[in-house]
């Protein structure tokens, strides 16, 4: 193995993970995070059975289930008059089918448990407020105290790294403004349930919303289209010109669309993604996570991609006998797997904001589907093992 130490430009959920990973195979790794102290950056996240089996080797995983919910049931409805469509069992049955549990919880406490992890383990060093505008390889290599055998870009959707690979996707606006905002459980409405996960569909919008114990309220999260936006996680109402628009939700139910006009301090998330482009300079640096493949949230897949990444990047460099091969062999058979899950989310997107017969035609369609037979169409993606 030629790769002795590795550089790891971002501590968030995707560079933790990396570092743990290589540190399971004996590599050393460095971590070069800009801010002086890790902060919450994003609210609500999924962790389903495919992450949540890499946590689980990194030993991470029960400081999560501490923590964390296991819904009971993932659930589709119509935004308009609230009626399921169609439902996913999740908890126990998440555990028994996919043989690991399906998650939910505050972003920030899965990066703490990363965070905790990295500060035990003896190959991970972290350097805060250690920022990297451009890619330099001997520059790296005096902060680290010695040349990096591959730096490895976990800067996210809009990475610094990135403009040194040639022929990398460039992040492009999805089209679609994500609004974030929390319901305290106290005198929540009645459609948000404490066990499970729903998502209320409607032409062009959908309202995903989830318990979050930690916060001790509702995740919601409302997409609808939008003709710009503004890059960055967290914009208030009014930044870059940027509202939520309500009127995007006006034939919905009446008491979700009061709860939308009273959202406190809604925050915009404008979703952007990148296309299939180059990961990899073909000599020493190497995009992971959203800074190589970022996709919009409607598989709600984002971070178990970047979780993903790390552990087979780990196994490949471990097992190889140069870097380059390794790389070679991580690419094949990450894109594929990348391929399959930007196509669920096209299809999602599409189904979740049909409108008039295509919207009757895909009610129809899950009217005649069983709990379990839609649970078995997640086989492929909940069930996947990343090699680790």
């Amino acid at each position: 193995m030629s790769a002795r130490t590795i550089a790891i430009v971002g501590a968030g959920i995707a560079g933790l993970t990396t570092a743990l990973c290589l540190a399971r195979k004996g590599i050393s790794s460095h971590i070069l995070e800009q801010a002086d102290r890790l902060e919450e950056v994003g609210a609500g996240l999924q962790v389903s059975p495919n992450a949540s089996f890499v946590l689980s080797a990194l030993g991470v995983l029960p400081a999560l289930e501490r923590q964390w919910i296991e819904p009971e049931r993932i659930v589709l409805a119509s935004g308009r008059n609230l009626r399921t469509l169609a439902e996913v069992p999740a908890g126990r049955d998440a555990r028994d089918r996919w043989h690991r549990p399906y998650g939910i919880l505050h972003r920030a406490t899965l990066q703490r448990a990363l965070l905790d992890a990295v500060a035990e383990c003896p190959l991970a060093h972290l350097h805060l407020g250690t920022p990297v505008e451009r890619y330099d390889r001997a520059a790296i290599g005096e902060v680290i105290g010695v040349r990096p055998d591959l730096t490895i870009a976990a800067d996210g959707v809009w990475s610094k790294m990135r403009a040194s690979v040639p022929g990398a996707a460039t992040a492009r606006f999805s089209g679609h403004v994500a609004w974030r905002f929390m319901v305290p459980f106290e005198g929540a409405p009645d459609f948000l349930h404490p066990r499970r996960v729903f998502a209320w569909v409607g032409p062009h919008a959908h309202l995903v919303a989830y318990p979050l114990r930690e916060a001790k309220a509702f995740n919601i999260v409302a997409i609808h289209k939008s003709a710009s936006g503004a890059h960055g996680w967290s914009h208030p109402s009014g930044d870059a010109g940027m509202t939520l628009r309500t009127d995007k939700f006006a034939s919905w139910n009446g008491d979700i669309v009061k709860m939308l006009q009273q959202a406190a301090v809604p925050l915009a998330w404008p979703l952007y993604e990148c296309g299939d482009g180059r990961w990899f300079d073909d000599d020493g640096l190497l995009l992971i996570g959203d800074a190589a493949h970022a996709t919009t949230p409607f598989a709600a897949q984002g971070a178990a991609m970047a979780i993903e990444d790390a552990a087979e990047l780990a196994e490949a460099i471990a097992n190889a006998p140069e870097i380059v091969t390794a790389i070679s062999g991580f690419e094949t058979r990450r894109r594929e797997r990348l391929r399959r899950v930007r196509s669920r989310a096209d299809f999602n997107r599409f189904a979740y904001h049909a409108r008039g017969p295509v919207a009757l035609a895909r009610n129809a369609v899950l009217a005649l589907r069983s709990p379990e037979s839609l649970a078995a169409d997640f086989d492929w993606l909940y069930g996947y093992r990343p090699q680790i």
